[in-house]
């Protein structure tokens, strides 16, 4: 396997007829016959002629990173998929995603779908991959699912070298007077593990360093990861990293990862995983999965180079972003756009009546029994998102992600109630159907993008308002809280950070993905609650200010029963269990 086939290049895959053996197998998949193919009147590969088929090689790929070839054209048209707060029911989003892009291509426009990588920590705990499912799925699920390309293992050793660089700067003499005590750069691990989130290091006697308390975050937690979604190309790359805050002086003045020379050898690490991974859907459509942050405790999009890839490449560009519309979208907004001047054309809800049935009371066990009031009652969470989505001057679309026992009395409770909100409820079934599946939804898709006005798209807040003015816009007009509650010391640190010239960054606030509120046990549209905000964490590198608010971990730890008690190779050493 070829390990980067990637990138600002948009492909077809010849030659991979899948059958259903191969929706578990994928080894037959002919990753070598790849071409490109201009996809549309408006793109050109330059110098060669529009249209023309041309061999993607490796001499190719490298011309294009080391920007020895470019590509000319207007952008497409960039479709942002989110959904409702999730549940034990599930939702599909990145089914939906991928159904899309299937449908899309069916009525004949070119489209590609932008997807994160899969982390291992769900993977082995509880929410299993993110390569979609039933016939609108991203091949090979395996590899993607698990280790991949390597991106996710460059980016755990890059934040794990700077930790490392850290501890032997103040070993060999402390040059730069690095106050142990204010340490703010820790350690990561691409799994779930509550063990390491409090953990003493430099044990063990002299030789062994200075000991001192370290922590331990989850790899797609780790500002390396958010650096790498956001940055524009390399030398972006180690900009950002080079301006990391590590740690901080007794005077309280900021040491940065360019101080102990980090940068450059982090670069090195993530330079070959700063390519994306061009991968593709079972129906041969081409899918750019490439970065992983979660839109709990990060900010949940896919890399800002892997989008503008598929802008330049495609007429239409589905990405996702992760949880529901009150993290990822509001943060791929707020965060994303914001960095990266970037403007959805229409934004998809996806929705199921089983989801809607848990957000209005009933519990999983119960799901599959016909209860129109449960719908109506967890209907108020899609609105919420929908009303949400609407003040961010944007057009939403709900995409109904069926299931087998969903009956029409249901499903006529969401499209009614989407109506009186002025808001189109499409009938999906992609997991069964593929890309037939989702016809009437790429048509709407198509005719909302055609006619949507760039110019109505507007931020949750401005750059120049207080860092707590931003907070508490987005508790009180997405999460619809009273207000936020901060301590003073936590009030006097977002002062500090505006001190220090960080006052204009957004914000990425660290939430619990089940409930608008910071109790995940509030499921609907929960009124009459405050957000109490715990920590916050200035990321001078990826751009933003962190926000820790409730409980929310950002090591997270494995359920009772973790998926990975059924994963495992069968007698013919085929992966089972992993989904």
């Amino acid at each position: 396997m070829v390990k980067h086939l990637t990138l600002l290049l948009f492909v077809l895959l010849i030659g991979c007829e899948i059958n259903s053996e191969q929706l578990i197998k994928s080894e037959n998949i002919n990753y070598e016959n790849i071409k490109f193919n201009a996809v549309s009147k408006n793109l050109k590969f330059t110098n060669n002629q529009e249209g023309k088929e041309v061999e993607i090689t490796k001499k190719l790929v490298n011309d294009w990173f080391n920007n020895n070839v470019k590509i000319d054209g207007f952008d497409g048209k960039l479709i942002l998929v989110t959904a409702i707060n999730p549940t034990p029911a599930g939702e599909g989003k990145t089914t939906t995603s991928v159904g899309l892009n299937d449908g899309l291509n069916k009525i004949g426009k070119k489209s590609i779908v932008c997807l994160r990588e899969p982390s291992l920590g769900p993977c082995f705990g509880m929410k299993g991959g993110a390569a979609g499912g039933g016939y609108a799925q991203v091949v090979p699920m395996e590899e993607i699912n698990l280790h991949f390309t390597g991106d996710f293992h460059a980016i755990t050793s890059a934040h794990n070298l700077l930790s490392s660089l850290i501890d032997n700067h103040i070993y060999w003499g402390n040059e730069l007077q690095i106050d142990q005590r204010r340490i703010t750069w820790g350690r990561v691990v691409d799994l779930g593990d509550r063990s390491l989130r409090k953990v003493n290091v430099n044990l063990g006697g002299i030789s062994n360093g200075f000991p001192r308390e370290d922590k331990f975050d989850i790899t797609v937690a780790s500002e390396i990861m958010a650096i790498f979604c956001l940055a524009n190309d390399i030398d972006d790359l180690q900009k950002r990293i080079g301006d990391i805050i590590i740690a901080y002086k007794r005077d309280k003045s900021p040491i940065y990862a360019r101080d102990v020379k980090a940068d450059g050898p982090m670069t090195v690490l993530l330079k070959n995983a700063l390519m994306p991974n061009l991968v593709q859907t079972l129906e041969n459509n081409p899918a750019i999965i490439h970065g992983g942050p979660f839109a709990n405790i990060a900010h949940g999009c896919n890399t800002v180079i892997a989008t503008k890839a598929g802008l330049k490449l495609a007429d239409y560009v589905v990405t996702e972003a992760g949880f529901g519309a009150d993290l990822g979208a509001e943060k791929f907004l707020d965060i994303k756009c914001r960095k990266a001047r970037l403007t959805p054309s229409v934004v998809v809800i996806v929705a199921t009546v089983r989801a809607l049935k848990s957000h209005g009371g009933v519990e999983k066990a119960d799901l599959n029994n016909e209860n129109v009031s449960a719908v109506e009652m967890g209907f108020e969470n899609l609105q919420r998102h929908i009303e949400n989505i609407q003040s961010f001057g944007l057009q939403p679309i709900v995409a109904i992600n069926s299931f087998t026992l969903d009956t029409d009395a249901e499903g006529k409770v969401i499209s009614d109630g989407c109506e009186k909100l002025g808001v189109k409820a499409i009938l999906c079934s992609h997991w069964a159907n593929g890309g037939d599946g989702t016809l009437e939804l790429a048509e709407e898709v198509v005719k909302i993008s055609e006619s949507s006005d760039p110019s109505n798209f507007k931020f949750m807040y401005e750059d120049n308002v207080s860092l707590e003015e931003k907070i508490r816009s987005v508790a009180q007009k997405i999460y619809r809280a009273d207000d936020i509650v901060i301590d003073k010391s936590v009030s006097d640190q977002l002062k500090g950070f505006e001190e220090s010239g960080y006052g204009n960054l957004p914000i990425c606030i660290a939430k619990t993905q089940y409930s608008f509120s910071t109790n995940p046990s509030l499921r609907g549209a929960p009124n009459g609650f405050t957000v109490p905000v715990r920590e916050v964490r200035l990321s001078a590198g990826a751009g933003f200010i962190v926000v820790v608010t409730g409980q929310i971990m950002t090591m997270p730890g494995l359920p009772k029963v973790p998926s990975a008690n059924s994963i495992m190779l069968d007698e013919k050493g085929l992966i089972q269990g992993l989904f």
